[in-house]
């Protein structure tokens, strides 16, 4: 029997970020769904912060090269990769040098968050899907960690809904505590509406807050995982009355079983 194949995408991946539940969820995660049997890709963004040199970051030249279309304005995409040797896993990279050059992940020295995460967040989700069509790779199941994937089940099920390449697959969203506090700019349904995302949609993102982007991640999404012991309230009230299926927090010893059971249970 094939295997099936898991499309991770990650906001934060140690050993290239500090370790937190996230980070540490988007580098043993993979690891452990491979050796029970899946083929794994990850992506994660490549933020300045991270050390190219110490980490081995190289470009992918039959990668990169595309033009994304954010807002109207062209932004080339680079697509750099590294290997974890100890688990036999590559990690690739979305880098652009106007949105991932700063050396910092979504706050400023400050603790200020940066104005264009909207932005990020729409050309890492871009992005993402650009490369992995390119590698003609067609996931099984999709599983987007963190408010900066947020925006990969919504275009996966709207604009390249009738792709070939992403036929029967299913999608999972993992909710983290990880709030963004600054509500993502006025303008960003119009953005979305510029990519062709429907107005249905974009109803949620009258004010796009966390709260409200992450509802639209999981509307387009099949199934929801909760990544922390808290998160924000209206939003686990939210996933529970939702009717998809739902696998509460779980303990770091035994996750890696439980998702794998979970997504094996999605895709009988």
């Amino acid at each position: 029997m094939e295997s099936k194949k898991v499309l991770f995408i990650s906001q934060e991946i140690t050993p290239y970020l500090a370790e937190n539940r996230l980070s540490k969820i988007g580098r043993y995660l993979p690891q452990g769904v491979q050796e029970r049997g899946k083929e794994i890709r990850t992506f994660m963004p490549r933020y300045g912060c991270i050390n190219e040199r110490r980490n081995q970051l190289h470009e992918v030249i039959r990668l990169s090269g595309m033009n994304l279309i954010i807002d109207d304005t062209d932004r080339p995409l680079i697509i750099k990769v590294a290997s974890i040797q100890s688990a036999r896993m590559q990690v690739y990279f979305i880098d652009n040098d106007d949105y991932f050059q700063r050396k910092f992940t979504v706050c400023d020295a400050s603790g200020k968050e940066f104005e264009d995460n909207d932005e990020r967040a729409l050309f890492f989700a871009r992005g993402v899907i650009e490369t992995v069509k390119k590698l003609r790779w067609a996931p099984d199941l999709v599983h987007c960690h963190g408010w900066m994937s947020a925006l990969v089940p919504v275009y996966l099920r709207s604009i390249y809904h009738d792709d070939p390449l992403f036929n029967n697959y299913k999608i999972i969203y993992s909710v983290y505590n990880n709030d963004f506090k600054t509500p993502f700019r006025a303008s960003f349904a119009d953005k979305l509406r510029f990519d062709g995302i429907d107005g249905e949609s974009l109803k949620l993102l009258k004010t796009p807050d966390f709260l409200n982007v992450s509802k639209l991640a999981i509307k387009h999404s099949d199934a929801v995982i909760i990544g922390s012991d808290k998160i924000n309230p209206e939003l686990e009230k939210h996933v529970n009355n939702t009717g998809k299926p739902v696998l509460p927090v779980q303990d770091e010893e035994g996750y890696i079983d439980a998702y794998n059971d979970f997504y094996d249970m999605l895709l009988s």
